[in-house]
């Protein structure tokens, strides 16, 4: 089964480990670390948006309803992290002290997902998050299905594999592709849209297309598609 995982990766194994910055060692107890934030910040929150006990019970939201309400929470998350993500490539400082950190993962892997500095992890991830479940009005219980499914696409985007079948690649053009172009030095200035759509990267020229081609000695690889162009 590993074996045969070679053959879907983006990057060969010897990359992976020679490229990387970080150990990973280092990567788990920093994506631990953001977990215990993000636990603490959404017990907070819905501790403070929950519905009195003794108030009468609202009915269940309709499969149109919950359905609206994903798709708004999506298009807040992805513009607050467009946005932020983007300002934090261009201010030098920023990315230096605080973005530079999730970059030395120049061969992303899926448990690095949510590797970051803890500034970062709770001006995109927590506040972001926090923003898209009060703007989509959704119950607490919805939004753990919400922020689960975010979670999972998060972490397959980062998981440096192509893989034929994956509903995520199928599905949706921000995939495990798009983003590895991002983590490539040429790529650095584009591809900022995370984690669902590209809509923010098409609209403001940020956006570099892709190709995966079969690597030489085995494996697969992302490679943009035309030539890449200073902002």
């Amino acid at each position: 089964m590993l074996g045969s995982m070679e053959n879907f990766r983006l990057h060969s194994k010897k990359d992976e480990d020679e490229k990387n910055l970080v150990p990973k060692k280092d990567v788990v107890i920093g994506v631990l670390l953001q977990q215990l934030v993000q636990a603490i910040v959404a017990t907070i929150l819905f501790a403070v948006t929950a519905n009195d006990a003794e108030s009468p019970q609202l009915p269940e939201p309709s499969i149109v309803v919950l359905a609206r309400q994903f798709l708004v929470a999506m298009t807040v998350l992805d513009t607050w992290q467009y946005f932020m993500h983007r300002y934090m490539h261009h201010n030098k400082f920023l990315y230096k002290h605080i973005h530079s950190q999730h970059h030395r993962l120049i061969v992303p892997y899926a448990f690095g997902a949510l590797y970051n500095h803890p500034l970062e992890g709770v001006l995109l991830d927590t506040v972001g998050g926090a923003l898209s479940f009060l703007v989509s009005g959704m119950s607490p219980r919805a939004s753990i299905f919400f922020f689960s499914f975010a979670t999972l696409k998060t972490v397959d985007d980062h998981c440096g594999l192509w893989l034929p079948g994956n509903l995520f690649q199928t599905f949706f053009k921000n995939n495990s592709a798009y983003h590895d172009i991002h983590h490539q030095l040429y790529g650095n200035k584009y591809n900022f849209s995370q984690p669902f759509f590209v809509m923010w990267d098409r609209i403001l020229g940020t956006y570099m297309p892709y190709k995966v081609e079969k690597r030489c000695e085995g494996g697969l690889e992302a490679r943009p598609s035309k030539e890449c162009k200073e902002n």
